[in-house]
């Protein structure tokens, strides 16, 4: 990695794609420490504007050699890896631990930093603890253990723009002003925010010594759920919630209910929910004998609140927790693959010639998704998200980080974004449940008379239903992908 910063240290970040992951990496660069990103795909962290001031090393930490490689002359390694939503998530994060640990332990790493869940503890009325918390006390358990000096923060709700447990308590308190609600919601938790915890999180690159041990983190307020919904009513300004806790919701119920009212599909609402049955306050405070707490003090949960809606207001949400869920392989075959296993590809292609320069098209392009739609049926779209959501996928709500930016990797409602050539082309993959594969790209082409949209909508069936499925939606394909084109190229031409 080279000579290190004076006063620095040669730090790892895995996650680095994900939300605590994506925000930690360029303030440990800002405080000096030379930053190298573990993923495992390098061209998700390709367009992200601190990109060029770290080393991006390509692995999987299920992979020991590649782990190894990656650990190579690290001094501190951050482990921010879990597989939230995926089935089977404790085996996955069971193993990638063990391989993570001995990979460290091999490259005598002198400390590893994991942010885990509260320790987990019976619910108030004696059930065990959720499969969430047991997997990442598991974690924790596995790294103390490894033979390296491991520190493990443990948090409960983190207060930020863009996080999932933020994303919960908005919508669900936006969008339902009259609610039943598990009994859950009387629950203590104690939330932090999430500028906090990055505090803490670089703070732990500078500590001397061999520290072995797990840190309660939280912000000064001890409230529930049902109080935290309140407050946020009444910072957002609007009028108080009326709240009825009930018996019968039991967890899967309630994730099932915030998979429909919020954009956090029932998945991931499942293991968040589940944690939310069990009062999450911190015993200890000795986090503060290493780190010092930050200027100012740990903020209060009204200004934590405060920030984050500021932020969303500016579209200034550095990450989101919808850019950590990839739900494709990266190593899957492109759409421009010309043979395929020998499958049959289905293809729609419209172009338009537009009377604009090519600038004013690539930014009618770039903002769709989101707020501004799909130029096209919306009504369409919107039957698409529902069915999506209806059986178990991500649906639209997802919406987009920032709605003119957009960065390769990240999720723009139910597709993901997949190649973005700067001003010519932008290829999004489906993340919505298909019976095969789909892809939409996106071009913009010189033109004498001003410029020329190409659309290309190309889908690689799966097995009979996949072929059904597209004869089945072929009719449709005029008006919707049609009009997009049209649409796209009005807009452009009126910008």
């Amino acid at each position: 990695m080279g000579e290190r910063a004076v006063g620095g240290r040669r730090v790892l970040v895995t996650g680095a794609t994900g939300y605590i992951g994506g925000r930690l990496a360029p303030r440990l660069i800002e405080a000096g420490h030379q930053v190298r990103c573990l993923t495992r795909s390098a061209a998700r962290l390709r367009d992200v504007p601190w990109a060029s001031q770290a080393e991006i090393a390509e692995a999987d930490v299920l992979d020991l050699g590649a782990t190894r490689r990656a650990l190579r002359d690290i001094e501190v390694a951050y482990y921010l890896v879990h597989s939230l939503g995926s089935p089977g998530f404790e085996k996955i994060d069971r193993r990638a631990a063990q391989t993570f640990a001995a990979a460290a332990l091999a490259e005598r790493v002198k400390r590893i930093v994991y942010l885990g869940g509260p320790a987990p503890e019976p619910s108030l009325d004696g059930s065990a603890a959720s499969a969430h918390l047991r997997s990442r006390d598991e974690v924790a358990a596995i790294l103390t253990n490894s033979g390296v000096p491991t520190v493990t923060l443990r948090a409960a709700v983190i207060i930020g723009s863009g996080s999932a447990s933020f994303e919960m308590l908005r919508y669900l308190t936006e969008r339902l002003p009259v609610m039943v609600t598990p009994r859950w919601v009387s629950n203590r938790i104690q939330p932090i925010a999430v500028r906090d915890v990055l505090h803490y999180l670089v703070g732990w690159a500078s500590v001397p010594g061999d520290v072995n041990r797990s840190f309660g983190i939280g912000g000064p307020d001890v409230l529930t759920f049902q109080e935290m919904m309140q407050r946020y009513a009444h910072i957002a300004h609007l009028n108080r919630r009326v709240i009825m806790p009930v018996r019968t919701l039991s967890p899967w119920l309630s994730s099932q209910w915030v998979g429909l009212v919020t954009p956090v599909p029932g998945a991931i609402a499942k293991p968040l929910v589940e944690s939310l049955i069990h009062e999450a306050v911190c015993h200890e405070h000795d986090i503060s004998r290493y780190v010092t707490d930050p200027a100012g003090g740990l903020k209060p949960f009204d200004e934590a609140v405060r920030l984050a809606l500021v932020k969303i207001r500016d579209a200034d949400v550095e990450t989101r927790w919808s850019t950590a869920t990839w739900t494709r392989a990266a190593a899957e075959p492109l759409p421009t693959d010309p043979d395929w296993s020998g499958g049959s590809v289905y293809i729609d292609h419209r172009t338009q010639q537009v009377k604009a320069p090519p600038r004013a098209l690539w930014n009618v392009v770039t903002s769709i998704g989101g707020e501004k739609g799909w130029y096209s049926f919306p009504l369409a779209w919107s039957a698409r998200g529902w069915f999506d959501r209806a059986i178990g996928g991500v649906g639209l709500r997802r919406g987009r980080r920032d709605p003119v930016r957009l960065y390769t990797g990240e999720a723009l409602d139910f597709w993901r974004v997949e190649e973005i050539e700067p001003g010519r082309l932008l290829r999004l993959r489906a993340e919505m449940m298909l019976p095969g594969r789909a892809w939409l790209e996106l071009r913009v082409c010189d033109d004498p008379q001003g410029s020329r949209y190409e659309q290309r909508a190309v889908f690689i069936p799966r097995g009979l239903a996949g072929h059904l499925y597209w004869r089945s939606i072929s009719p449709f394909h005029a008006i919707v992908f049609g009009g997009m084109a049209r649409n796209i190229a009005r807009a452009a031409e009126r910008a």
